[in-house]
């Protein structure tokens, strides 16, 4: 998928398990910044994910319906971040950041990423400040144990939670 001449095109990729508050946050702002925006959602063998990929995919097609932005996209992806941005004609990583300890770990994918394509820019967006803390392992943790998410996460995304909630039987009763 090549992109046209002068088109810029950002990926912003997540795994989205499931998707908050903050990564549609850095989705609207990102879609600014962009002609065309795709939000790869993704698979990351170092993580356990509730949801499978193709739920979380719908999950994520789901939310950006609803933000009503006609420049966005949604790809489920399974490789290395630089070889899906150059079949998808991007030119620009779009990475959200909400602490420290998110820009180390930021800082040297930029910088891996770099290497593997200097064609290919990385934009690093800070959510939102009252957004910043919500981590998709912290909402899926709360839930597991009978906290309250919706602060965090759309209506439709809670329901979706707590569905898999009851289906791996709730941790947190006293």
């Amino acid at each position: 998928m090549a992109q046209s001449s002068g088109e810029r095109v950002g990926i912003y990729p997540g795994t989205f398990d499931p998707i908050t508050r903050g990564h549609t946050d850095i989705i609207r702002r990102g879609a600014k910044l962009v002609d065309r925006l795709i939000v790869g959602v993704t698979t990351n063998p170092s993580k356990d994910p509730m949801f499978t990929p193709e739920e979380r995919l719908h999950m994520v097609e789901r939310e950006i319906a609803a933000m009503g932005l006609a420049n966005v996209d949604v790809v489920g992806f399974n490789a290395l971040l630089i070889k899906f941005a150059r079949h998808m004609g991007a030119n620009v990583l779009i990475r959200g950041l909400r602490a420290v300890a998110d820009f180390e770990y930021e800082y040297q994918m930029a910088g891996m990423n770099q290497q593997l394509d200097a064609q290919i820019e990385t934009v690093f967006l800070m959510a939102e400040i009252g957004l910043q803390p919500i981590a998709s392992k912290l909402v899926k943790e709360i839930a597991l144990f009978g906290g309250e998410i919706s602060s965090f996460v759309s209506p439709a995304v809670r329901e979706d939670v707590l569905a898999r909630v009851e289906l791996l039987g709730r941790r947190g009763e006293l």
